[in-house]
């Protein structure tokens, strides 16, 4: 019988070990052993509390923004400076300060981020899943669900935590909250160029990032270990996912005038 129909029929030692990871041990063991990690979360595939910690840690971030920078300056330095809106005039423009500096778009900056999270793990794992079917090899919806999750906590964590730091030593002015209200952290060549001035090109800069590498890396493993494909087939995946989520950002700089993060 193949490994794949029968995964636990020969398992050595180290995987019977691996499969009695708890949730902590494989929130820990992510970061330094990715993956005996994914072994673990092949036999036992779990998601939820690695996506809740990472919504929380976004909607943290979220919030300390809107604390410690102010958020109608933000607002209006974002309007101001926006390509698509240069040709309105200045009461068009305090209209739609107006709107959107309002309470109920204020709560819905904090929530949005959460359903964002959530919608993204469940699409993002259908691509997974899709994607190793093209390939030839199997895997539950479960086990996609667990490589998203786990693929994205260690990133999000390190890069959530430094954006808070950041922001409690040294809080940015509006112009470059407003800016970079993605992340304030760097890890990637948009520095090279004025984001307000060129949206689109800061956009394709900052795809370049440490953090979007060190996912793609974890994914890809977590792809080769849960799903039993071969390297090249993992990366091919994971490479073909971030270079759609490229061209998406970029459509949306376009349209938008604003760089993504």
């Amino acid at each position: 019988m193949s490994e794949t129909n029968s995964p636990t029929t020969f398992s050595t030692p180290a995987a019977r070990e691996a499969e009695q990871m708890s949730t902590p041990q494989t929130l820990s063991n992510i970061f330094f052993e990715p993956a005996r990690t994914f072994e673990a979360l092949r036999e036992r595939p779990r998601f939820l509390v690695a996506t809740l910690i990472t919504a929380l840690l976004v909607v943290a971030f979220t919030f300390v923004m809107f604390q410690r920078v102010s958020y109608e300056a933000m607002i209006r330095e974002s309007i101001e400076t926006n390509s698509r809106t240069a040709d309105m005039s200045a009461e068009q423009k305090e209209q739609m300060i107006e709107m959107q500096t309002k309470p109920v778009v204020k709560a819905i900056g904090y929530v949005a981020p959460l359903v964002f999270i959530f919608i993204i793990l469940a699409a993002g794992a259908g691509i997974y899943l899709l994607g190793a079917m093209l390939m030839g090899k199997g895997m539950s919806y479960r086990q996609a669900l667990s490589v998203w999750a786990y693929s994205t906590f260690p990133p999000t964590l390190l890069l959530m935590l430094a954006n808070i730091i950041m922001l409690l030593v040294a809080p940015p002015d509006p112009a470059e909250a407003a800016q970079n209200r993605g992340s304030l952290i760097h890890a990637n060549l948009s520095l090279l160029v004025n984001g307000t001035e060129r949206p689109v090109l800061a956009t394709l800069l900052g795809s370049f990032d440490v953090f979007i590498f060190f996912g793609l890396f974890l994914a890809a493993t977590g792809l080769h270990k849960v799903a039993r494909l071969s390297k090249g087939a993992a990366w091919g995946i994971v490479i073909a996912i971030w270079v759609l989520g490229v061209i998406l950002k970029l459509a949306f700089a376009t349209f938008s005038g604003s760089p993504i993060a």
